[in-house]
């Protein structure tokens, strides 16, 4: 599965171009985003791309050296369980 990098969102499209999956992050101030929504269709529930796209998040909001607020539930649950992604809470 290939994720479509945006500057605030990344995302799993079909072949005829339908959102299946996302993550989005807006900026809130400078060098620093919120993680405010996590979205997986329901074709696509139990097969972990929730992770992955907070995983990919993560991994891109520390390349572009910011700091994230998480408003998403679901990133705050998954970013507990993995601290080595801490460093990018403010």
């Amino acid at each position: 599965m290939d994720f479509i990098y945006h500057s605030n969102q990344i995302a799993y499209f079909d072949a005829e171009g339908k959102l299946l999956a996302e993550v989005t992050f807006p900026e809130i101030e400078p060098d620093v985003v919120d993680i405010n929504h996590t979205f997986v269709d329901q074709s696509l529930r139990g097969q972990g791309i929730a992770g992955r796209l907070i995983e990919a998040a993560a991994k891109e909001i520390r390349s572009r050296n910011k700091k994230a607020v998480l408003s998403c539930p679901y990133a705050q649950n998954w970013l507990e369980k993995h601290p080595e992604y801490s460093d990018i809470i403010k």
